[in-house]
């Protein structure tokens, strides 16, 4: 089996006095994808930055304190980049990659925006560099024999199924007209969402509840943390869950991680 984890950690630093730590030492996972890291490698404490039996790749974010994405391997990468290719958001902190063997696996921390701000101009650049590459980066693993897994927080909810709240959402950034068809066009190129294909007609499962209010305990959250795949891989998907806390005080992230489960392994 392959397993593969993705969280947005709202800050690694935090999210290790919280938790983190002790749910990395007991997880099953061979690749962990975590964004929203926060740090520089050098701030991390190095049980952290690097912790036994894992080859980590981090990628921080040119602004200090902001984004930034991690993946944590078991198994050494024979390949591994920061970036997609682009000007702009390649110091960003927002994607990188690695390969292991027949897979290439990413983390990716898409913009969140806000609509009317530069914020949400930002998050629809990005989505139309980053689908250009979805679409090559597809068609190359395909030419080459691979498979891709995109991991991360896209910051959208693609359909009212994916948000508690959807109808009060319409006219937010995570669940725009144009946001939702952008990820349908991601899904036409060929990528297939995990979760959702395992679990077609559930609610949810939300994996981000704001700490705002009472939404963790009255299941009031948003799925965007997703894991995506291409057709190859996705068909071998045997299990996929959110890892949903107990209770709130248990959380040690306002996201929880979700987790997919491929036969055939590496």
């Amino acid at each position: 089996m392959l397993t593969v984890t993705s969280v947005n950690v709202n800050g690694l630093r935090a999210a290790a006095k919280k938790g983190f730590t002790e749910w990395l030492a007991q997880t099953d996972a061979d690749v962990v994808c975590l964004q929203e890291v926060r740090a520089e490698p050098g701030q991390l404490p190095e049980h952290v930055r690097a912790p036994e039996g894992w080859h980590t790749l981090h990628a921080p974010a040119a602004a200090k304190g902001r984004a930034g994405v991690s993946l944590y391997s078991r198994r050494e990468p024979d390949r591994m980049r920061i970036g997609f290719g682009s000007g702009e958001f390649d110091a960003s902190g927002r994607y990188a990659e690695i390969d292991l063997p027949g897979v290439t696996v990413a983390s990716l921390y898409l913009p969140s925006g806000e609509v009317g701000t530069e914020r949400q101009e930002e998050k629809t650049r990005f989505m139309e560099e980053f689908g250009t590459y979805l679409a090559d980066l597809r068609e190359r693993a395909a030419a080459d024999g691979r498979e891709v897994l995109v991991c991360g927080d896209w910051n959208i909810a693609h359909r009212e199924a994916d948000l508690k709240n959807w109808r009060n959402n319409r006219k937010n950034s995570g669940f725009l007209p144009e946001e939702r068809a952008w990820l349908s066009g991601v899904y036409e190129a060929g990528y297939v969402d995990v979760v959702r294909a395992l679990h077609p007609d559930q609610e949810g499962p939300y994996s981000w509840w704001s700490y705002r209010g009472r939404a963790f305990d009255n299941d009031a959250g948003w799925r965007i943390d997703l894991i995506c795949a291409s057709p190859g891989i996705a068909a071998r998907a045997v299990k996929a869950h959110v890892e949903r806390a107990a209770s709130h005080d248990e959380r040690w992230s306002d996201h929880a991680p979700v987790t997919a489960v491929f036969e055939g392994g590496l």
